[in-house]
């Protein structure tokens, strides 16, 4: 039975939070609105929050994955850039489209998939997360929860790292991905980007990658 009347609680315009929100419910309203949207969700146990990006939340985000994709290149890895891929698991009652998400270690068991259903799949090596409205749900606690290693929070024109451990996350001053990555450098050249442009500054940070690793 779909659960009825869920509350819908008053937030600014580019977030919505329902609550009483069955499990059945927000599957079948995923199912009818498809993935041909600009919004975003995060679901934890019967609480429903819909975001509408904003240009100031998409842009470091974009730049964050232009960063992870030179790194990539400049290493000659494989990575897979999955987006806002929709992160769910019904035994948890938990779900979370992230900003973006990349497939590192773990990219040669997604390689070439058309869908990957968590738990039977791997969760993504990376988590990004650009915050410019505040959540109304614990986004640390779900991705833990869903078994990322690390996520990338920019947040204030600050880039904060964390890595999974028992019980939640730790913040770090390095990446587990990419150890190397001079992770306090970032916000510099997503604050360049505005100057000298988006193109310019990410081949600044692969110049930087290269002094780094050579």
């Amino acid at each position: 039975m779909v659960t009825a009347n869920p509350t819908c609680l008053e937030q600014p315009t580019s977030m919505i939070l329902m609550r009483g929100v069955s499990w059945q419910t927000y599957k079948i309203l995923m199912s009818e609105v498809g993935d041909n949207r600009a919004w975003r969700i995060a679901y934890d146990r019967g609480i429903l929050e819909i975001r509408m990006p904003l240009l100031e939340h998409e842009v470091p985000k974009g730049l964050l994955e232009s960063f992870v994709e030179a790194i990539a290149d400049e290493l000659e890895i494989e990575v897979m850039k999955a987006g806002s891929l929709t992160l769910e698991r019904e035994d948890l009652t938990k779900a979370v489209e992230p900003d973006s998400c990349f497939y590192i270690d773990r990219e040669p068991q997604v390689r070439g998939r058309e869908k990957i259903i968590l738990p039977a799949d791997p969760p993504p090596d990376l988590v990004i997360e650009s915050d410019f409205t505040s959540s109304s749900l614990n986004k640390q606690a779900l991705y833990s929860a869903l078994g990322i290693p690390e996520l990338w929070r920019y947040t204030k024109k600050t880039l904060l790292v964390y890595q999974q451990v028992e019980g939640g996350y730790e913040q770090c001053d390095r990446s587990l991905a990419f150890p190397f990555l001079p992770v306090s450098d970032i916000p510099n050249f997503i604050a360049q980007s505005r100057v000298i442009g988006q193109r310019s500054a990410v081949r600044l940070f692969r110049k930087r990658i290269r002094d780094v690793r050579y």
